[in-house]
């Protein structure tokens, strides 16, 4: 099992979310790649610079979102961001890809040397805004396998946000944090019920109990909660308090950013 030191830097780590511009072929495409893939490096390096532990690559700006298959344009731009990236910091380099696409997200880590994926539907099955997420553990750690990507982690969202888990109503947060260790995650993530809404916790306890597995935060990650936050996550991954205005869709803020790192670093004091 990799330790949280090994997978972000650092225990009770902040990972800092790019949320990579439309890319080819999604509805609000507007811009070519090269330029996303400069605004992807200024993000990263002022996050880096402001002592963010991690960096993460999400498609989030492709809404809406295509559920587990993308096509190889977003394969393409994710991995000539991915790689510039790689080259302009020094620190972890993590990705997803929107929505469930588990596998590409591997291809994509694997072939610009990125350190983890983060993986949704993993275990259980879930309705998400793209419909039915069944669960993909199996053929994905095959996948990984197959293509020689085990150096890649994979950490698996538990009842995610944007998602009616009402299928899996009797298996609750922990026993699937269970099942997801069972079936060989290599960390796991709890969120909030949407994108910048606080990750509850009473989850983040009762899963630091259940699993010795890395335990991330995956949502509303803010300077007023950040040490109750990593008194129990190995790491949270902030994509919106950075933001101006506290906004994922804006660009980040030097300021909140710096606040944030500020306030993780007192936390861990």
């Amino acid at each position: 099992m990799r330790s949280a030191a090994e997978l972000f830097g650092r225990g009770r780590a902040l990972v800092g979310m790019v949320h990579l511009g439309a890319l080819p072929g999604t509805p609000r495409s507007a811009e070519p790649v090269a330029a996303i893939v400069e605004r992807a490096v200024a993000e990263a390096r002022l996050l880096a610079e402001a002592g963010f532990d991690a960096v993460m690559l999400e498609n989030m700006h492709d809404v809406p979102y295509l559920r587990r298959d993308v096509g190889p344009e977003v394969v393409a731009a994710m991995t000539a961001a991915a790689v510039a990236v790689r080259a302009a910091v020094d620190v972890p380099l993590g990705l997803q890809v929107l929505a469930g696409a588990n596998r590409e997200a591997l291809a994509v880590a694997q072939a610009a040397g990125c350190g983890f994926v983060r993986a949704e539907g993993f275990v259980f099955a879930a309705v998400a805004d793209e419909g039915l997420m069944e669960a993909d553990a199996g053929p994905l750690l095959r996948y990984r396998r197959a293509i020689g990507a085990q150096d890649v982690a994979v950490l698996a969202d538990l009842k995610k946000k944007h998602s009616s888990h009402a299928l899996t109503a009797d298996v609750d947060l922990v026993e699937t944090a269970r099942a997801a260790e069972f079936c060989g995650v290599d960390g796991v993530v709890v969120t909030g019920p949407a994108t910048g809404r606080a990750t509850d916790l009473d989850d983040l306890a009762r899963c630091r109990e259940a699993t010795a597995l890395p335990l991330v935060a995956g949502s509303g990650t803010t300077p007023d909660n950040v040490a109750a936050v990593l008194r129990h996550a190995d790491a949270a991954i902030v994509g919106s308090w950075f933001k101006r205005d506290g906004r994922w869709s804006e660009p980040p803020d030097p300021d909140r950013a710096r606040a944030l790192v500020e306030a993780a670093a007192a936390a861990r004091a």
